[in-house]
């Protein structure tokens, strides 16, 4: 557990329970980043925290939201970790914001996101002086800007796929290309999932139904908010183009087999009329007039070259070939 206040113009960072009562009966604004569930739970009793709160910030939950409890507000958001995988896997992280007028309590697992608003908290304190609200934006305005790198890198994969499905579909090689289309197509589900939820709360923050959002921070709420409606538009977004992706793949795919299917029925074709003249000559009736002829072989070997041919450029002439 991390907390930080100010004394007079000075930061002070602390961990210690009863350093933090002091700086909250001095009247003092306080932000404490919560670790270890088993040593951190009296500071949640110190603020009057309720027990499903408790609950919630302890316990992961699938989707963002914000809740009233009087004193306070709950906000749950979704972060991610770092840039997708190779496989285009997106890795969700929970950011629980308890905020009220005098303090900010948050909890995340691997601090991505509340250890860079405390390193700028370090380089400049003013931010405290603000009030708790500030804080909560700050917060939120970086776990934002995490998902730009993930809808850049979005666009860069899709922009790939779109050549190599043309060239691949149909292909050994594009079993790959439709594993690709579909795991990336999964990802952004679960991304469009969270943006939609979280997209609400955000809304819901910026219109000020909560007293603990001041008047003079909700146009930043408010960016934040446009911020994020930008990153699911345009999970969205992607979202079609995947899905018109694999359309194509599977046209193309489709497409390929008709020509092959083509081919393989014109060689069919062809070589009908050959097995046709062989099997006759190949009966070996006593009476037949060209079996016992010394040119018969040669003969029937013509036949079949003239058919051959014939039907060859007959298919040409009709733009079968």
């Amino acid at each position: 557990m991390k907390a930080w206040f100010l004394e007079g113009d000075l930061l002070v960072e602390a961990s210690d329970l009863g350093r933090i009562e002091e700086a909250r009966k001095a009247g003092a604004f306080v932000w404490v980043d919560l670790g270890k569930r088993d040593v951190d739970a009296p500071i949640l009793d110190l603020f009057d925290i309720h027990n499903l709160t408790v609950e919630d910030v302890w316990n992961d939950r699938e989707l963002p939201k914000v809740e009233d409890f009087g004193h306070y507000i709950h906000i749950i958001a979704h972060s991610v970790g770092g840039a997708c995988d190779t496989k285009g896997h997106i890795n969700l992280r929970e950011l629980d914001i308890v905020l009220g007028e005098t303090f900010v309590i948050t909890h995340e697992h691997e601090r991505r996101v509340v250890d860079r608003v405390s390193e700028d908290l370090k380089r400049n304190p003013r931010l405290l002086k603000k009030g708790a609200a500030w804080v909560a934006h700050a917060l939120l305005d970086r776990l934002v800007d995490d998902y730009l790198p993930i809808i850049d890198w979005y666009d860069t994969e899709i922009a790939k796929l779109e050549g190599d499905t043309m060239e691949k579909a149909g292909t050994p090689a594009g079993n790959k290309i439709l594993a690709r289309i579909l795991t990336l197509k999964r990802g952004l589900q679960a991304l469009r999932r969270t943006s939609v939820h979280q997209r609400e709360v955000l809304l819901r923050l910026s219109r000020g139904e909560f007293d603990e959002i001041p008047e003079a921070s909700k146009p930043f709420f408010r960016d934040v908010h446009d911020h994020f409606s930008r990153v699911g538009d345009l999970a969205e977004s992607y979202r079609d183009l995947l899905m018109s992706l694999l359309e194509a793949y599977l046209s193309v795919q489709s497409n390929r087999m008709n020509e092959v299917m083509k081919t393989l029925t014109l060689i069919s074709t062809v070589m009908l009329p050959l097995t046709f003249i062989a099997g006759v000559y190949g009966m070996n009736f006593e009476h037949m007039p060209e079996l016992r002829w010394r040119y018969g072989y040669p003969f029937a070997l013509s036949i079949m070259a003239v058919v051959a041919v014939g039907s060859f450029f007959w298919f040409k002439r009709k733009s079968w070939i």
